[in-house]
């Protein structure tokens, strides 16, 4: 997603799709993105390069550059190197390399070689031994943290030799490490972790995971883990909106506001206000046609109260000011894109503390 004005959306096809918003506020089909054979896994915008980053279950990956003078978009091919599904995609924050899960138990750290004018791509392979499902950069481009099947969360050194990289040393990296070294290794989680996220200062890292929890940690002690096991069901994804208050959603169909309290993750609130009117007492002949008709005579109907009708799939900050998220977004199974105003939700709900 790029901005709130266009999008990039894939839904279960081999395309990705842009939509553009127009002056009434309403999203409408601009360009269609086709160049993969088998369904696209994961997308991903660079806003400052304003190019788009493709992977599929061909094993392929694709960057489309946009052509002021043919005025469309162009693909250029990945040389992945990988045998089996591409299944994750994420540019770095200097946008100058991206990162390529897949189900081949290792991650492609991508970069343009400017000698033979392609995007190649070098592999970081052990300790995974499972599908990667999701990654996410630090904020000093040289460092990655990658979720997968075998349910554990990693951080890496990516720092790139050929990019002539200096990375500094931090609580991550104490000391300089090269490409592909695995700096901290997290067995908390007992599922697949689907979803993993550094704060916006890079101090903490957050994922959550298909047993429902979510999980933080700051490097500060990279040995103490807060995790918070749910009640509900599986998450897929997280983000923060500052640096002590995280989003999650997954297969609750809403977004979830916990919150970092001393060495503790705490629920705080659904963040999708129902708005959904308390039925009156029902008839006897309205009673009976809902027997009729649905082999019921409740009147549960079949439209959920929440604004996703199905899992949420992922979720993105659309925009933030001095380390604070302002809105957010949510994708989910449903085919819905949904825009959250952080400031309206404050506003709305009474027990949000953010």
């Amino acid at each position: 997603q790029r901005r709130v004005r266009e999008a990039v959306v894939s839904t279960q096809s081999t395309g990705a799709t842009i939509y553009k918003k127009d002056s009434k506020g309403t999203y409408t089909k601009d360009t269609e993105l086709a160049k993969h054979i088998e369904r696209i896994k994961s997308v991903d915008w660079a806003p400052n390069s304003n190019r788009i980053a493709t992977c599929a279950g061909d094993r392929n990956a694709y960057i489309w550059n946009w052509n002021a003078e043919e005025n469309k978009w162009k693909p250029s091919l990945v040389l992945l190197r990988i045998d089996r599904a591409a299944t994750y995609i994420r540019w770095s924050p200097k946008e100058d390399r991206f990162a390529v899960g897949s189900g081949a138990r290792l991650l492609s750290i991508c970069y343009y070689d400017e000698e033979h004018d392609w995007w190649v791509s070098k592999h970081v392979k052990k300790p995974i031994r499972s599908t990667i499902l999701c990654c996410d950069w630090h904020p000093n481009n040289y460092l990655i943290a990658v979720g997968s099947c075998d349910f554990k969360c990693r951080v890496f050194s990516s720092a790139l030799k050929e990019l002539e990289d200096k990375p500094e040393t931090s609580g991550w990296m104490p000391k300089l490490s090269k490409f592909g070294t695995l700096l901290v290794e997290f067995d908390t989680s007992e599922g697949w972790v689907h979803g993993v996220k550094f704060s916006p200062s890079g101090d903490k890292l957050a994922w959550v995971s298909h047993d429902a929890s979510v999980n933080v940690v700051d490097m500060g002690n990279l040995t103490k883990v807060y995790r918070c096991l749910t009640t509900g069901l599986p998450l897929s994804s997280v983000i923060w909106l500052h640096e002590s208050s995280l989003v999650c959603g997954g297969h609750e169909n809403c977004p979830v506001l916990y919150n970092i309290v001393g060495e503790n993750v705490v629920y705080g609130a659904k963040l999708d206000v129902n708005t959904k009117k308390a039925g009156g007492g029902m008839s006897a002949m309205a009673r009976f046609r809902q027997l009729d008709d649905k082999g019921t005579d409740g009147d549960k109907g079949t439209k959920l109260t929440t604004t996703h009708q199905n899992a949420i799939s992922e979720l993105r900050v659309t925009k933030a000011e001095g380390g604070r998220a302002k809105q957010f977004s949510s994708s989910g199974v449903d085919g819905r894109l949904v825009v959250w105003e952080v400031d309206v939700l404050a506003a709305t709900i009474n027990e949000l503390n953010i």
